[in-house]
């Protein structure tokens, strides 16, 4: 699809928006891109028509610029399309353009310490080379990420080395305030304040200034920590859905619906079953499984 200089349609009150984790609905955990076409198709489409979509990830600003921007221009993303990125769960926030990022703002309270950083890019280089790497694009919390060429199961077992030996290196640096937050092919240290119901208050904010209110919201995530984005969106009295796609994990007790894909597929395979309803205009927000 041509890119063209149009600008998408301003509407101050959307039926639905969306608030997406990237890994695993969005971007493959194998490939780490966005490689069903159809996601980023029906992303754009549905932000032309004016329905928000905020990225609401632990990743970097970095990997929304190379990952997830490109396809979505390619696939005819307009200009002033509500598009937003709330980077390393809700540190650092950017609005997303068919070009670019636009300014990039960080919660500087929630910046860890360069030593620390150093201590464990350090640590990485010692002992874990090879099985993960060091993600230098984080501008407030500190990573680690499976390197792609290894397999997940050697991976997770250096993992558990790796996190046992970061409590030392918080004692050594005096820091009480930080989480370590492991994933399946991550470990992510961070303030404890930032979370993805930081990043929901976050992405409220930035459409608020852009005059725009949804009248409910889906969110999407592949793990149990996505849930805190609508937990927090159901406390502000917003009606909302969570899309689960990977509930082997188990699905806890909500007072929302939680719908799971009816084909059995799971992450950005499911995640793309989602978007593509949801942009042909097929929406429910009814309870239980997607048929």
């Amino acid at each position: 699809m041509t890119f063209t200089a149009e600008t998408a349609v301003f509407n101050p009150s959307p039926a639905f928006g969306l608030l997406l984790d990237v890994d695993g609905p969005i971007a493959s955990p194998m490939s780490r891109t966005v490689a069903i076409a159809s996601i980023s198709r029906d992303l754009a489409t549905m932000a032309n028509r004016g329905i928000p979509v905020i990225f609401n990830t632990g990743r970097s600003d970095d990997f929304i610029a190379q990952q997830v921007i490109p396809p979505l221009r390619s696939s005819g993303l307009l200009s002033a399309a509500p598009v937003f990125t709330v980077s390393e769960k809700g540190a650092v926030w950017a609005e997303v353009t068919p070009w670019s990022l636009g300014d990039v703002h960080i919660d500087q309270e929630l910046k860890l310490p360069a030593a620390l950083a150093a201590d464990v890019r350090e640590l990485v280089a010692q002992r874990f080379a090879g099985l993960m790497f060091f993600d230098e694009t984080k501008r407030a919390m500190i990573s680690v990420e499976q390197s792609v060429d290894v397999e997940n199961s050697e991976y997770l077992e250096a993992q558990k080395e790796f996190d046992a030996a970061i409590p030392g290196l918080l004692e050594k640096h005096r820091l009480e305030s930080v989480r370590i937050d492991p994933t399946i092919i991550s470990t992510d240290i961070e303030h404890q304040r930032v979370g993805k119901d930081l990043g929901a208050e976050r992405a409220l904010a930035l459409l608020e200034a852009r005059g725009i209110t949804a009248e409910s919201w889906f969110t999407m995530g592949d793990s149990r920590t996505d849930y805190a984005m609508a937990t927090w969106l159901y406390q502000q009295g917003l009606a909302v859905s969570h899309v689960d796609v990977r509930p082997a994990d188990g699905i806890p007790e909500t007072p929302y619906a939680v719908l799971t894909s009816s084909t059995g597929a799971i992450h950005d395979e499911a995640g793309a079953e989602f978007l593509t309803r949801w942009a042909s205009g097929s929406v429910s927000t009814g309870a239980g499984r997607c048929t």
